[in-house]
């Protein structure tokens, strides 16, 4: 899968039900080349490409399952 691919899908917290945000990168640790972590796009902030300190992190751990359209996540 490519990372083009985990963009184009919504990410849904399973807790709530709500729509996350965007992923707009991922950290990926630089010794096994696994995902740690999606870089979600901060929701309401005109100026946030500037400002990524405002983004939200997803541990891989915490995503439930990779669907077609979602992905669904455990955030609390």
């Amino acid at each position: 899968m490519r990372l083009s691919d985990l963009q184009n899908k919504n990410l849904v917290n399973v807790t709530t039900g709500k729509n996350i945000g965007n992923i707009v990168d991922v950290n990926v640790d630089y010794n096994s080349g696994k995902i740690k972590t999606l870089i979600i796009e901060s929701k309401g902030n005109t100026f946030s490409f500037f400002n990524r300190e405002t983004d939200l992190e997803i541990k891989w751990e915490d995503i439930e399952k990779i669907g077609e359209d979602v992905i669904l996540v455990n955030v609390k």
